[in-house]
């Protein structure tokens, strides 16, 4: 067992730091936030994530997990620090590290005995670095401690699964006590065979922003495709599958339709980018997926003009908020871009989410009208615009919902339906990448 105190009780931290708690570690999550600390010892989660309310409270139950606004009691209790704060973007996409070195000079001013800080927030290559001479100049004289970098790969709405089986581990250090020590800590993954990439920090840091912005890259790739098969009279799902059989492409992350969101892509493409120019270099690659992802809702709002002729003064109804199903995250969802270029465009607008609603009416302030389901949203709509892929929504009674709705055009942004099922229910149905016969 090891002693843990992670810092930051937000999507990384509470899931990493319940999930530490289950391989059997003695956990001390803190946070400067006393309400969300608060709600966490009354067992209150404040994300959506299946299963991670379960991993919460049978780790506090067994007293291995515990919750703080004490960051003193728990560095100094602590073998190992964890930093697991924000990294939000900037204006200029650049990350805003303000967050980790405020924590790093905290953690600092407590250490003791021998301390591996941990890095876990995704930042530039480099922020290891910072965060250990920030430590270096604040901590006591005679405390010691070692910097590692372990960035996460962990996908909202299945990701206490990827932290419990996850492909890899990454773990970049300079010290071979602090590597034996992560591996200690990681050691339950052994039965599954996890492989355990030992790399200097800035390629740790590295991998974890060339990994997401290759995925980035693949959807936007697909997206182009997907364009060039509406030209062309071919289909993107079929091409998308006679690629994906191939071992060096892979099927994953092959699906055309509105583009990523979230938290992670879109903010992780945009930090190599603003890096990349940092250091002198355009980085045309990943710059030109970023450009595609972003124009994709301009399309969404394209079909919608030419199979309504206009959106203005129409009724529009959105099913999905989430950037994809089984979270509540909006951070970067492609449904905001689409409301906020409807209203601008004129068009009346209601909105569906089984989950994303509350954090919807909380922090997007639009004047939208609001459904209890699927159906009462499409009422008196002109179209209806599949968003995000809950699995509600991948069998819709489209008899139902011709009734219902005033108009007939039905806009699949994530390629659910096929035409010929959708146009057989009397729709003018709209997907990407699929022609238009």
């Amino acid at each position: 067992m090891t002693r843990i105190c992670m810092i930051g009780t937000g999507y990384v931290g509470l899931v990493s730091g319940a999930c530490l708690a289950d391989f059997g570690h003695a956990v001390t999550c803190v946070d400067i936030d006393a309400g969300r600390i608060a709600a966490l010892e009354r067992g209150e989660i404040p994300i959506y994530e299946p299963g991670l309310k379960e991993v919460v409270s049978s780790n506090v139950a067994g007293e291995r997990l515990s919750f703080t606004t004490h960051l003193g009691n728990a560095v100094q209790d602590a073998e190992m620090v964890f930093i697991a704060v924000g990294t939000p973007s900037q204006e200029d996409g650049g990350t805003d590290l303000r967050y980790v070195l405020d924590a790093a000079r905290d953690v600092a001013k407590h250490l003791r005995d021998y301390t591996v800080v941990v890095q876990k927030s995704t930042a530039p290559a480099g922020t290891a670095r910072r965060v250990a001479a920030v430590i270096a100049e604040n901590k006591p004289a005679g405390a010691e401690f070692d910097i590692v970098s372990n960035p996460e790969f962990l996908r909202e709405g299945s990701a206490v699964g990827d932290f419990m089986r996850p492909d890899r581990v990454v773990v970049g250090a300079e010290s071979d006590r602090a590597r034996n020590m992560m591996k200690q800590v990681y050691r339950p993954l052994y039965l599954l065979e996890t492989p355990i990439v030992s790399t200097t920090l800035e390629s740790a840091e590295m991998i974890k922003y060339a990994s997401n912005s290759f995925l980035a890259t693949k959807i936007s790739f697909i997206n182009e495709m997907a364009r060039i098969c509406e030209l062309v009279g071919a289909n993107v799902d079929e091409v998308a599958k006679g690629m994906g059989l191939d071992g060096r492409i892979g099927k994953k992350f092959l699906h055309a339709g509105i583009g990523y969101g979230g938290s992670c892509l879109p903010k992780d493409v945009s930090s190599l980018i603003h890096v990349a120019r940092e250091h002198g270099f355009d980085a045309p690659l990943v710059t030109a997926a970023h450009t595609i992802n972003q124009e994709l809702t301009d399309r969404a709002l394209e079909k919608l003009a030419r199979a309504l002729g206009a959106v203005k003064d129409k009724t529009v109804g959105l099913l999905g908020l989430a950037f994809k199903p089984n979270t509540d995250d909006l951070r970067e969802a492609p449904a905001i871009r689409l409301v906020r270029g409807l209203l601008a465009r004129g068009a009346r607008v209601r909105v569906f989410d089984p989950v994303a609603m509350e954090n919807f009416r909380r922090t997007i302030d639009v004047p939208v009208e609001y459904g209890k389901q699927a159906y009462d949203t499409a009422v008196g709509c002109d179209a209806l615009v599949l968003v995000t892929e809950w699995n509600e929504f991948r069998e819709l009674d489209f008899p139902r919902l011709r009734k219902l709705m005033r108009g007939n055009v039905f806009l699949d942004c994530r390629n659910v339906y096929t035409r010929e099922r959708v146009a057989g229910q009397g729709f003018v149905y709209e997907s990407f990448g699929r022609g238009r016969k």
